[in-house]
């Protein structure tokens, strides 16, 4: 499992690269963009994508580093603690009453 943490902290480029594609083509329409507010507006998108990239970039190196992700699946940690209840580690069916 610790290998696959690793390598979890890769697949973070993908969506940060997607997203600075995004903003990239965003600051090429507002080149040719006339009206001042529309400008802004976009702006203000470009500096969310890019601080949205930043964020999944920053989770991916930390995850890659530290070999776990730097928080903890409430659902993942309810299934760890249902598998400890259960003989044999194995989850068993509800039986029919």
């Amino acid at each position: 499992m610790c290998m696959l943490g690793k390598m979890a902290g890769y697949f973070a480029l993908v969506p940060a690269t997607m997203l600075l594609v995004v903003s990239f083509f965003v600051l090429f329409t507002l080149g040719k963009v006339v009206s001042r507010n529309l400008k802004l507006f976009g702006a203000v998108i470009v500096a969310l994508l890019w601080l949205s990239a930043l964020l999944i970039f920053s989770t991916g190196a930390y995850t890659t580093v530290k070999g776990r992700p730097p928080f903890k699946c409430p659902m993942m940690e309810m299934m760890k603690g249902k598998q400890d209840m259960m003989p044999g580690g194995m989850m068993q069916a509800p039986q029919p009453k």
